[in-house]
């Protein structure tokens, strides 16, 4: 087992590791996630990876119920620290941005590079929520890869299954979710 399982699995009020011990270890893993993430943004993006890292660290280690059984389900749980981050940041920008009002863009289903950073991510975000009523674990699949930038065998190491159901969930997943955003945009 190595230092950060050592630590996820330990009892801090029995002399356990703490949170402190944990970030510098996991740190530089958190940062090519968020990395990943913020490589299709554009440069001028007010949200940079490392203030991304921080803030979900932060919200993770304030967060009561954290039961990271594993270095995979802390890092589920950090791409959906992040998801709600970059969210919370466009539609924040959204509203200072002409009252919020949202522009129609046609849409690639492999790419979303046309529209603004803060206006994909939200149209994301919308047709993902209804992706989490109906499929849940597609759903679970596209946080981590899209707004986690985990890869496949991350993926199904963290939700114990294997690679061709990510696989097949995340080609579902993603031709549902240009159904929804193409819908929303036309």
């Amino acid at each position: 087992m190595d230092d950060v399982s050592t630590i996820l699995n330990s009892d801090p009020s029995e002399g356990g590791k703490s949170a402190e011990e944990l970030f510098p270890l996991v740190y530089n893993e958190l940062r090519r996630l968020a990395g990943a993430r913020m490589a299709g943004e554009v440069r001028q993006h007010t949200l940079q990876a490392t203030a991304l890292v921080h803030e979900a660290w932060l919200r993770m280690v304030r967060d009561e119920d954290r039961s990271w059984e594993n270095k995979a389900s802390f890092f589920s749980a950090a791409s959906l620290a992040m998801r709600r981050i970059l969210v919370e940041h466009a539609r924040r920008k959204g509203r200072q941005k002409r009252g919020g009002a949202q522009k129609r863009v046609d849409l690639e289903i492999t790419d979303l590079a046309d529209s603004e950073p803060d206006e994909k991510i939200l149209l994301v975000e919308d047709a993902l929520i209804q992706l989490e009523q109906r499929h849940p674990e597609w759903a679970k699949i596209v946080v981590m890869k899209y707004f986690g930038g985990m890869t496949q065998q991350e993926i199904a190491e963290a939700l114990g299954i294997g690679e061709r159901s990510v696989r097949r969930y995340w080609t579902f997943a993603r031709a549902w979710l240009y159904d929804r955003i193409r819908a929303e945009t036309e």
